[in-house]
């Protein structure tokens, strides 16, 4: 069953639920979305989505509630608006987000281990390097595409490499994130583009999450040598693997462009961290809070329950805002404000709980380096166009952004 042919609940809803009429997956509501956020996040902790029949919240102690107790809403009916009880899932699901303890623990604790502080560590130097790479060509170049010559160009290069990927076809790790994400929606036309390429992209990323598409040494090759000792199956680390390049590419991609759009709108903020570029690891964090590439994520009541003294019923969706969540002014003092002075710890943009992103780590390395590189060597990023944002169902990330590099 398709979300948009779905029954949609008529359930009587207890007295005094605020209940929001509008679309949060409409498309101009996905291009501007925070003033939906800031009106469901005022109309309570926990809101009605009529068109949907479902729960939301757009508040940062609701969300993080939900996502910290996975044994009462769990993540095994999908984290999208489909509900894995009772509609197929498009693919199989991923190990890592859409399962529960103990498949999930299993899954994740192999993945801790090739993700280790040490395998990551390992990864900076050439990260870094790549890194003054790009940057002394689009110095030279000056007039860029940060979307297409930054946030893409760098994680599309050193990610895939990490994992032990080959260089061919790899924009086609652009396109299956677009569906995946795409398809935690709606039946829009968003999800209904993404679903029409899916048996193509979605061919070719498990051919090349196989053992023998993948080089010695890599993430990947981890993975596998993660089944050699019987951790997991050898189906489940292609599995694995395609997790990771599902996960690693898209959401870091629009981590960094977000990360240039702020800092071009926001000269004054490019200023501060010029005077100290060690402070970037700090700053993208600022990044990922005030614009957080992962906007929403479902989750399903495995029982009865009570959420912000609201009784919820089994097996129903809860949409999480963690957008939203992370402008919530009651955790955050001048919340839309971006302000790389702040401490921005507790957002919501890798999720919290055990299902937090096990990849963070390798992706707040990436952004850290691409800025501070930057910082130490650019004075301005003049923004020469207007910027295009890529509208996709859940994540919030930029198609084009024209910049002009002024060298330091």
């Amino acid at each position: 069953m398709n979300p948009d042919t779905r029954a949609v609940s008529t359930r009587e809803l207890p007295a005094g639920t605020p209940v929001i009429d509008a679309d949060p997956f409409a498309e101009d509501v996905l291009a501007a979305p925070y003033k939906l956020h800031a009106e469901m996040r005022e109309a309570g902790p926990l809101v009605w989505l009529s068109k949907y029949g479902i729960w939301a919240s757009a508040r940062h102690r609701e969300c993080a509630d939900v996502l910290k107790d996975y044994e009462t809403f769990c993540s095994s009916a999908g984290v999208g608006l489909a509900n894995f009880k009772t509609e197929p899932p498009f693919r199989p699901p991923s190990l890592v987000l859409e399962t529960d303890p103990p498949e999930h623990t299993r899954a994740r604790t192999a993945l801790a281990r090739a993700l280790s502080q040490k395998a990551v560590t390992a990864l900076q130097s050439e990260f870094e390097a790549q890194a003054d790479q790009l940057i002394d060509r689009l110095l030279q170049q000056r007039d860029i595409d940060g979307v297409a010559d930054i946030a893409i160009a760098y994680p599309l290069k050193v990610f895939p490499d990490a994992v032990g990927l080959n260089e061919e076809g790899r924009e086609n790790l652009l396109a299956y994130g677009n569906l995946v994400f795409n398809v935690f929606g709606p039946d829009n036309r968003l999800r209904r583009e993404a679903l029409a390429i899916s048996a193509e992209v979605g061919e070719w990323i498990m051919r090349h999450c196989e053992r023998g598409a993948l080089s010695l040494g890599g993430i990947g090759d981890d993975l596998y040598q993660a089944a050699d000792q019987g951790l997991i199956t050898a189906e489940e680390a292609g599995l694995l693997v395609r997790s990771l390049l599902t996960a690693g590419i898209d959401t870091t991609v629009g981590g960094i462009g977000n990360a240039l759009y702020c800092f071009a709108q926001h000269p004054e903020q490019w200023d501060l961290l010029r005077r100290d570029p060690g402070q970037a690891k700090h700053a993208f964090e600022e990044v990922l809070r005030f614009e957080a590439p992962v906007q929403t994520f479902f989750r399903t009541s495995a029982k009865a329950t009570e959420l912000a003294g609201t009784a919820i019923a089994e097996n129903e969706k809860i949409l999480l805002f963690l957008g939203a969540g992370n402008r919530d002014p009651r955790r955050w003092p001048d919340a839309d404000q971006f302000d790389i002075t702040r401490r921005p710890s507790g957002h919501l943009a890798f999720g919290t709980g055990i299902h937090r992103c096990v990849g963070q780590r390798v992706a707040q390395m990436e952004g850290e380096i691409i800025l501070r590189k930057l910082a130490e060597r650019v004075e301005r990023l003049e923004q020469t166009g207007p910027a295009i944002h890529r509208l996709n169902n859940t994540l919030r990330n930029l198609d084009s952004l024209p910049l002009r590099l002024h060298g330091a």
